[in-house]
C-alpha cells in the first residue's frame, strides 16, 4: 500500500456561524492522504488503476460549495465522506483548515482519520 498524497488544495466557499460569514467566500485549505494500492498503476502506468488526484480535487472543491455550512467539522466531514464512498477510498487522512478564522493564528482546522492506520 501506499499514500496518495493533495497537499495544500486552496478554495473558497461560504462557511461560518456569523451572520457576516454566511454572505462571504472564505479560503479553505484541505491536505488529504489517500491510502491505496499502487501496484497495478505502477506496473501498467495507467491512471485507471490508481486514484485521479485531479477528479478528486474538483470533487472537494464542489462539494464544499454545496450548500452553506457553518462549522468546519461539518465541512470536514461532508468531505471525508464524499471522497470515501464516491472514489472507494476507506483509509484517509484530512486536515481542513480556515485559515483567517483566527488573526493571531496561521489557521484553524479539523483533522479527520477514517479506517485503521
Amino acid at each position: 500500500m501506499a499514500s496518495i498524497l493533495i497537499e495544500g488544495l486552496t478554495f473558497d466557499a461560504v462557511i461560518g456561524v456569523h451572520e457576516w460569514e454566511k454572505k462571504i467566500y472564505q479560503k479553505l485549505r484541505v491536505d488529504i492522504e489517500m491510502e491505496w494500492d499502487i501496484s497495478a498503476a505502477a506496473a501498467t502506468d495507467d491512471l485507471t488503476h490508481t486514484i485521479d488526484y485531479a477528479a478528486v480535487s474538483s470533487r472537494i472543491i464542489a462539494c464544499a460549495n454545496e450548500q452553506p455550512l457553518e462549522l468546519i467539522e461539518a465541512m470536514a466531514e461532508k468531505i471525508a465522506n464524499v471522497v470515501s464512498h464516491e472514489f472507494g477510498v476507506s483509509k484517509l487522512r484530512l486536515t481542513l483548515r480556515k485559515p483567517a478564522a483566527v488573526p493571531a493564528a496561521d489557521a484553524v482546522g479539523v483533522r479527520i482519520q477514517r479506517g485503521e492506520w
